[in-house]
């Protein structure tokens, strides 16, 4: 495993939109290994491959829950309920801090890294960092969708 370098906003890649993972291999598996750790690294709760600058559709999240380590390749949200209203913050977008609609509840589905088809249901934070992570694979930042500017971090 790896630390890799995060792209930081405003660069011009975080704004790009990923490609989907055609095959899972060794290359796609040491990437989600060194996001992980990357992630960890950075104190973060997610982090999705352009921020490493891989334009492929791969995200990792740790809430610090029950669900721990959560790895996504081509994730999908496939259905959503009501809405929660939270600060956010991202590791690409240093010093920036927000209010951030998203829904309550997400149902997503993506591959592990074993190639299973896997169905999540979040609620909270989680949803948060489900939404937040796959945004950043259609190149949407949060500040993007901040509802009021928050203290800097």
């Amino acid at each position: 495993m790896a630390l890799r370098q995060i792209i930081k906003e405003p660069d011009a890649f975080l704004r790009k939109t990923c490609r989907k993972v055609e095959k899972i291999d060794e290359r796609i598996l040491t990437l989600l290994d060194d996001m992980a750790e990357t992630m960890y690294a950075a104190d973060g709760v997610g982090l999705a491959a352009p921020q490493v600058g891989i334009l492929k559709r791969v995200v990792v999240i740790d809430v610090g829950d029950e669900s721990g380590l959560i790895e996504l390749i081509n994730p999908e949200i496939i259905s959503v309920k009501g809405e929660q209203i939270n600060d956010e913050g991202c590791l690409s977008v240093a010093g920036r801090r927000g209010t951030v609609k998203r829904p309550a509840k997400v149902v997503a589905r993506a591959l592990d890294r074993d190639g299973n088809l896997m169905e999540y249901t979040a609620r909270g934070l989680l949803a948060v960092a489900f939404c937040h992570e796959i945004d950043h694979l259609d190149g949407i930042l949060f500040i993007d969708k901040i509802v009021e500017e928050t203290e800097n971090a």
